[in-house]
């Protein structure tokens, strides 16, 4: 894509809105869960210093990136710089994420709509409703981007006027003695903060977007890293719009029944209709929470169908295109079959291997250029502290998540 002129594009908006846009999706509704041992205070310096650790691997990215012609994908930059058996290790926990997040929307999109249905007294098992929905969502696929892109505009838009109709009701409904936590009989909450960790990563994931905004803008690194900062800060705030309106209208203790049912997003949005008692809130929550997954499951089948048919020179004839789509949706599909409530453990699986790709291969990029090119026209700013910063927060990411997952940390809703 050439780079458009500075009239016809005169602000950073439309890459704002593209990053914003990508992180914000369905993987939203795990963080009120996950965070409810660590609750709002200790929640949110963890959602703080997890967006500035993903910023600064954005930029980092962008850094090494800007040596490359526009639009150079993040496989070549990898390759290049850090080898083929790094990459080849990259696009390993890449395929892992798509996957596991492909399966995971899976997984959201026959509980919201086996609930959605439910409230109009039709009766449709989540198994089957995300079988169907995966199949509409595959035909899209198929047919092409001219149509997925259609469908995620249709999609986004409903998202975002539902957003700004129904987080002001959220708001208005909160007790602030839930969100303080107040009347709690469990008082300890830095215990639970660690296993947050991997789950915040995971809701700030936009790196496969820079090479897209590299192109459009053609290498203004001034104006792409602005879109970065708007378009992550963006993201937090709705997040924190989020945890507040959920925090805020969920009591603490209730979350561990949530969990219990696997935190699948029907489950919270059932706990959020008991108690906002609104017939209209309700409506507009179900409606919100549909074309949340439905975007964020366009997006995700999306790019894995795109980094397949790369990965295995798929030509993009009808028959090709029936082979990828056959190939990214055959495994996520058949595991949401056999476990139909894994949503909230696949978005944890996903924040671990994208601790990869988004995290320390970033970092080691931007390290790789500065002692290739010597000279460049633009670097992140702080030397080596943010690319030390950057590597410290995925080893972090890395350790807790073995942890947690070996059940050596303690969780709250367990």
């Amino acid at each position: 894509m050439d780079a458009p002129a500075s009239a016809a594009l005169p602000s950073t908006l439309w890459g704002t809105l593209i990053i914003g846009g990508t992180i914000i999706g369905a993987g939203m509704f795990s963080l009120p869960v996950v965070m409810s041992g660590a609750w709002f205070a200790w929640s949110s310096v963890m959602l703080i210093v997890t967006w500035f650790c993903m910023l600064l691997s954005g930029l980092l990215y962008l850094e090494a990136s800007l040596h490359y012609p526009a639009g150079a994908s993040f496989n070549t930059v990898t390759r290049d710089l850090l080898g083929r058996g790094w990459n080849a290790f990259n696009g390993l926990s890449v395929v892992f994420v798509l996957s596991i997040l492909t399966y995971a929307y899976i997984s959201a999109s026959g509980a919201i709509i086996q609930h959605s249905l439910n409230q109009l007294n039709v009766g449709i098992s989540a198994r089957v409703a995300g079988l169907l929905f995966t199949l509409l969502v595959a035909l899209f696929i198929w047919l092409g981007t001219a149509v997925v892109s259609r469908m995620a505009l249709i999609f986004l838009g409903a998202k975002v006027i539902t957003f700004l109709t129904i987080f002001g009701g959220l708001l208005w409904h909160i007790q602030p003695a839930n969100l303080l936590d107040s009347g709690a009989g469990e008082s300890h909450y830095l215990r639970y903060l660690w296993i947050v960790v991997p789950f915040c990563l995971a809701s700030f994931g936009y790196h496969g977007n820079i090479a897209g905004l590299i192109g459009y803008y053609g290498k203004d690194a001034g104006r792409i890293s602005r879109c970065l900062i708007y378009g992550t800060l963006l993201a937090l705030v709705i997040y924190f719009v989020w945890i507040i309106g959920t925090m805020g209208n969920i009591p603490r203790a209730e979350f561990k029944a949530i969990a219990a049912q696997g935190g699948n997003i029907d489950v919270l949005v059932s706990a959020l209709s008991g108690v906002l008692q609104s017939r209209n809130l309700n409506l507009l929550l179900d409606i919100f929470s549909n074309f949340a997954v439905a975007c964020s499951f366009l997006g995700v089948s999306l790019g894995f169908f795109d980094y397949l048919a790369d990965l295995f020179r798929m030509d993009n004839s009808a028959s090709g295109r029936l082979k990828t789509t056959v190939l990214t949706f055959i495994l996520p599909l058949t595991a949401a079959m056999i476990w139909p409530n894994g949503f909230l453990l696949a978005i944890g699986y996903a924040g671990l291997a994208a601790t990869v790709w988004a995290v320390i291969t970033p970092a080691l990029l931007a390290l790789r250029a500065r002692q290739r090119f010597v000279s460049a026209s633009w670097r992140v700013r702080g030397g080596v502290l943010p690319v030390v910063l950057v590597l410290a927060f995925g080893a972090l990411n890395a350790v807790v998540s073995i942890l947690s997952y070996g059940g050596w940390l303690p969780a709250y809703t367990q």
